[in-house]
This record gives structure tokens, sequence and C-alpha cells, in this order.
């Protein structure tokens, strides 16, 4: 893939935002751990102790998000540089927010199980979050790391493939087998958020792959 010259010049006095990014990451990390753990008990107060957690990260999550702002604020930059930045900024608080829900829905629906197949979700979740990990200090180098960075990508796509189809046979499975309307119910927002949530994890990679596009074209 050729990156040309204005790819370079378009990070270099912009790396110092990568930190930023990577921080939101490092949150991202933590919180899908803390979704993870919660699903590994019935204990109500685990569970508080999680979503206070993962509270306590998303609200992290949108100071950093303040101050990436802040700090764009001042640059002078192209439209275009400009949105691509504030798009993945943006995008990896969505995922901080929604695992936050996630966590905040087990709380409030209380079922009555965690099946395996939630618990596998969640894993999913901490796969694409750990992907992204990864991923997010390679923009430091667009063009150095362009191929590392598209395979990072399209891992995180097929995990979020894995998680379409987890999500599907786990539908299937509670309407198969749960009796009880209320429980069913409580499962299917669970697993819907968590699948939501793996959506949000490949939303931040297709704004990452559509920038590193974006400039290999010019």
């Amino acid at each position: 893939m050729r990156i040309t010259r204005s790819l370079q010049h378009f990070f270099r006095p912009k790396r110092d935002l990568i930190p930023l990014f990577i921080r939101q990451a490092a949150y991202l990390c933590q919180s899908s751990e803390a979704l993870c753990q919660m699903l590994e008990t019935m204990e109500v107060s685990r569970w508080k102790t999680g979503f206070k957690a993962i509270r306590s990260l998303e609200h992290q999550g949108d100071a950093l998000l303040q101050e990436f702002r802040d700090q764009l604020s001042g640059r002078l930059l192209g439209n275009s540089t400009r949105t691509d930045l504030t798009t993945i900024a943006m995008s990896l608080d969505d995922c901080l927010d929604v695992i936050k829900d996630a966590s905040n829905a087990l709380l409030i629906y209380d079922p009555h199980k965690i099946d395996t197949q939630l618990s596998d979700l969640a894993q999913l979740i901490l796969s694409e979050a750990r992907v992204l990990r990864d991923l997010v200090p390679q923009l430091i180098n667009l063009r150095r790391n362009a191929s590392s960075i598209s395979l990072l990508c399209d891992r995180i796509t097929e995990l979020e493939h894995e998680a379409d189809e987890a999500y599907e046979g786990y539908i299937g499975y509670i309407f198969t087998k749960e009796e009880d309307f209320r429980e069913m119910t409580k499962y299917k927002n669970l697993a819907e958020l968590f699948e939501k949530a793996t959506d949000s994890g490949k939303r931040v990679a297709d704004c990452i792959r559509i920038m590193l596009l974006r400039y290999s074209d010019e």
C-alpha cells in the first residue's frame, strides 16, 4: 500500500494526540475485563462492584474525550483530518458507554442465571478491546504500520462476525429452551447489549480503516 508524503505530514505534528487514544483503549480493556468478571459470579455484591468500576472508567473516558477536544480545538487542521481524528475518539468513547450500559443492565435485570453463551459474548467484547489496544499505538506511524493496521482491523471484523453468529445462536437457544418469558426477555436484552458492544468495537476499526484509505489514496 502506497502512503504519500502528505500522510507523513498529517501525523508528525499530531502524534501527541495518539496517547489519548491509547488511554481510551486501555480504559476499554479494563472495562471489558470487569464485565467478564461480573459474569463469573451470581453474587449481586460483586456485580455492583464491577459496575462501579466500569462506571468510573466510563467517567474517566468522558474526561479524556473532553481533553482530546480541548487539544484538537487549538490545532490548525483540515476538515477531513479533524473529522477522522474526532470520529476515532468518539467511537472509542461509545464503546465505553455501551459496556457501561451492559454492566448496568445485569444489575437491573438480575437474571436467574448466566448462560455460557452470554459469557462467550463478553469474551468477544474483551477480545476486540485487546485488538484495539494493540492497534491504536500503531497509528503513530501509519505509513510504516499500514499493513499491520489493516490486519488488525480485519481481525476485529472477524470477531464481530463471530459475535453476530453467537448472538443469533443464543437467541434461538433461549426461545427454544427458556420457558419463563420474563427471564427469556432478560437474556435477550442482555445479549443484544453485548452484541451491540462488539458492533461498537468494529465501528472503531472501520473509522481507522477509512482514515487509512483516505490518506493512502492521496
